[in-house]
């Protein structure tokens, strides 16, 4: 009926959000049947958690593709300096301009559009969730591994005891307190949508990639982005903005993570990194040879205020050994000048006059 209703298009959808049925369904029932055993199979808890389970399997399976998105946003950031000259040198000629500018893109490896690949991949899952939980609140129908019977309970459980998985801020079911939880989780997608975009041009982006083109397309998605989100969002389940909030939340520690890690060279992160580093270096590096001897110069300085029961009296002085007279008179000759015989020479001399 879908198909039919939309013609071409509407096939084409069909044939795309025919295995993403089953992939998802399928991953919610195994995560499903493992927190059924602690919790009920029927309550909205387990299917809450089973959605939280499928938004994991998804965005880990997705990290190639963010690995990815961070390299090119990195290339973009770094070639921002020769993006200008070009503008500079080609700005009367924008055919020109745009053959530069995609040579320089592929001369250096990157991709204007590798950035947006996780968002326009999530798309289609999001909206066959959407579909499934749509699908069987509204007609009780199944759809991939869902049999009708298992998407109506899926449908109809709960959350926090009173409200439907399948109800949203726009249909409440007659309930305040799902407009309350539906706003919060809208207002919780749409702050963590501002906070990893902003934390991205804040810590990871040079100050030569904060002007220009590029840096304009950020500042768009930084404001546009959670905007969509906020106006969306209100017509959503509780159980897809439950699966966006925490996508959302694994996008902003995944990118955390690799920021303070790995950051682009010359941002604001990279220099924190290095702050960082040489604390770590310092902390574990070997003292010096000066440090050592002085360290051990005061430690033997110090060794009998350490020990009070240590020894205090002086040393005892060496007494010289005895000689006899020849020996002395020898020794007095040896160290008086012209030695023994100018001595007696001298003797001689005063018994003549």
């Amino acid at each position: 009926m879908f198909a039919l209703a939309l013609g071409p298009l509407g096939t084409v959808a069909h044939y795309i959000l025919t295995p993403l049925y089953y992939a998802i369904s399928g991953v919610m029932l195994a995560w499903h049947s493992v927190w059924g055993v602690v919790l009920d199979p029927e309550g909205g808890l387990s299917w809450a958690l089973s959605i939280v389970g499928l938004t994991l399997v998804i965005r880990a399976a997705l990290i190639p593709l963010f690995v990815k998105q961070i390299k090119s946003s990195r290339n973009m950031q770094l070639i921002q300096p020769k993006v200008k000259e070009l503008q500079k040198k080609y700005g009367h000629d924008r055919e020109r301009l745009a053959q530069e500018t995609m040579k320089l893109y592929k001369d250096s490896g990157t991709n204007p559009f590798a950035s947006c690949l996780p968002i326009l991949l999530q798309m289609p899952i999001f909206f066959a969730l959407f579909r499934l939980i749509d699908h069987a609140a509204k007609k009780n129908q199944g759809n991939g591994f869902l049999s009708d019977k298992v998407a109506s309970t899926f449908a109809n459980s709960q959350i926090f005891g009173s409200l439907p998985i399948k109800a949203s801020f726009t249909s409440p079911d007659g309930q305040v307190s799902v407009q309350i939880v539906a706003a919060i989780l809208v207002l919780a997608m749409t702050a963590t949508t501002f906070t990893t975009q902003r934390q991205l041009m804040a810590k990871n982006m040079p100050k030569d990639a904060l002007s220009g083109p590029y840096a304009q397309q950020q500042k768009m998605l930084l404001y546009v982005l959670p905007v969509v989100f906020a106006v969306g969002g209100i017509a959503f389940p509780i159980g897809v903005l439950l699966y966006w909030t925490t996508s959302n939340l694994w996008t902003m520690g995944q990118q955390f993570y690799v920021i303070r890690n790995n950051p682009a060279p010359g941002t604001e992160a990279a220099r924190l990194k290095a702050e960082r580093d040489a604390r770590k270096a310092a902390g574990h590096a070997p003292a010096g040879d000066a440090e050592s001897t002085g360290a051990a110069a005061a430690g033997t300085t110090t060794a009998t205020e350490a020990d009070p029961g240590a020894d205090r009296r002086p040393a005892q002085r060496q007494q010289p050994k005895r000689q006899s007279k020849s020996q002395r008179q020898a020794k007095g000759g040896a160290r008086s000048p012209g030695g023994p015989q100018r001595s007696q020479n001298e003797k001689r001399d005063g018994n003549t006059q």
